[in-house]
């Protein structure tokens, strides 16, 4: 980085928000260490650093909370770390349009809490939301458990506000919720992993806070029945907003992790349910009934702290183990989440590893969690080899898999997104248009984009 671009950057955000030497190291990713790192406390500063950075030929990787970082191929090294957690106002609260728009670096947390002091609140539950922002949430498109009844990003998002690759402001959507006009540029920023733009503004649809939220916890003698179970919730009148399918080793994990009873050799099976308390009662009794008929060995309806506990856990499996291997996340069709994870698993354990599978499954998203088994620790060709044969069973059932963690070794032996099919063309279209220097996160997305 040349002296001048650095001292321009510190004119722009000033001199205690822009990191040049050892204070780089917490946005070092994968060996590639950052020229510089700025912390831009206005939209406007965000435009004009992205600015000088696109005229100096500089790299920009977007960072909101950090929890998604190792998603996509290694960074370049000596880009431009640009961190928008300064962002971080609620702009405009519309309680009787159930409406709110936010800037880029609000924590989920905190936007929660903001929204709730009100009785409303944003259907999403991505990992880590003390951590994870509302601008990083919708680049990567994160999402949790709650995805079964309430959806992603893209279903809540409906106006959007970007800074693109010149440092221009875009702006797609609108502030109502019913806004048709025009290309849904919203939609096309949300998962793009800040390749096309980086995100500083959101207006979001919101909900009614529900009055009640519980959740039960059921225990089948093998993960077969288990799933079987879940084509019995989705068949029924059930109406759960959650339904998390664990495998025996992640439901032993959740055991020990948590206040939950467990069942050595067990698969378990979370459902939540939120809205009116008689309707929450109902629902959870029906379930107990469904999922005994359904050959549960045990049915617990969780008191209202252990719930939100257990569906955290789920959603958040990869952090429940010390030294994982690798993390991936496998999208199916709902009704093969069941065989594709027992076939998985007793594919690692010929690799002599362990597998913790657990899945929405009610969405066909499953995240896997590959573990040292009890022999000597493997090496990467080991763990790049059985990566690859969970990649090839996902494929043989119509499914994709993300590699979404894994150390630079295994990510040079095995590509961290699967292919991306004709489509690819478009993309990169589009990227073109959009990014005609490539300075937006480059090389880190699908295809290489």
């Amino acid at each position: 980085m040349s002296a001048a671009f650095a001292d321009t950057l510190a004119d722009l955000v000033g001199s205690a928000y822009c990191f040049a030497g050892a204070d780089r190291g917490p946005f070092v990713v994968e060996g590639r260490t950052p020229c510089a790192v700025v912390f831009p406390g206005t939209i406007e500063e965000t435009s004009r650093v992205v600015r000088a950075a696109a005229a100096a030929g500089v790299p920009i990787i977007p960072w909101g909370g950090g929890t998604q970082m190792a998603l996509g191929a290694p960074p370049r090294d000596g880009a431009l770390v640009v961190v928008t957690r300064r962002l971080a106002r609620l702009v405009e609260h519309e309680p009787g349009d159930l409406t709110a728009t936010v800037e880029a670096g609000v924590t989920m947390d905190a936007l929660q809490a903001a929204l709730g002091a009100r009785g409303q609140w944003v259907s999403l539950d991505p990992p880590f939301p003390a951590r994870a922002t509302v601008g990083g949430v919708l680049a990567t498109n994160a999402s949790g458990p709650r995805r079964h009844l309430y959806g992603t990003a893209r279903d809540v998002a409906i106006g959007i506000r970007v800074v693109g690759a010149d440092g221009a402001l875009i702006r797609g959507g609108g502030k109502v919720v019913k806004n048709v006009a025009g290309y849904d540029l919203v939609k096309l920023y949300i998962g793009s992993l800040g390749t096309l733009g980086l995100i500083v503004e959101v207006t979001l649809k919101l909900r009614p806070r529900p009055e009640a939220d519980r959740a039960c916890w059921a225990l089948f003698p093998g993960l077969a029945p288990a799933a079987a179970a879940v084509a019995a919730v989705l068949g029924s009148d059930l109406l759960p907003h959650s339904v998390e399918l664990l495998d025996e080793e992640a439901t032993a994990a959740c055991a020990a992790a948590t206040d939950v009873q467990g069942v050595p050799g067990a698969a378990g099976l979370l459902l939540g349910f939120d809205g009116l308390p008689t309707t929450v009662a109902w629902q959870l009794g029906e379930a107990a009934r469904l999922l005994g008929a359904a050959g549960a060995i045990r049915v617990v309806p969780l008191d209202p702290a252990l719930g939100p506990r257990l569906l955290a856990f789920a959603r958040e499996i990869h952090a429940a183990v010390p030294e994982p291997l690798a993390v991936a996340k496998v999208a199916l069709v709902p009704t093969r989440v069941g065989p594709y994870a027992a076939d998985c698993a007793a594919a690692a354990r010929a690799a002599g590893l362990r597998l913790l599978t657990a899945a929405h499954a009610g969405a066909g998203v499953a995240t896997l969690v590959l573990t040292p088994g009890d022999g000597v620790p493997p090496g990467t060709a080991t763990t790049a080899k059985t990566l690859a044969g969970l990649r090839e069973r996902a494929r043989a059932l119509g499914g994709q898999l993300v590699v979404e963690w894994a150390p630079l070794a295994v990510k040079e032996e095995v590509a961290v997104w699967d292919e991306p099919g004709a489509a690819i063309r478009l993309m990169a279209g589009i990227k073109a248009q959009l990014d005609p220097q490539g300075i937006m996160n480059p090389g880190r997305f699908v295809g290489g984009l």
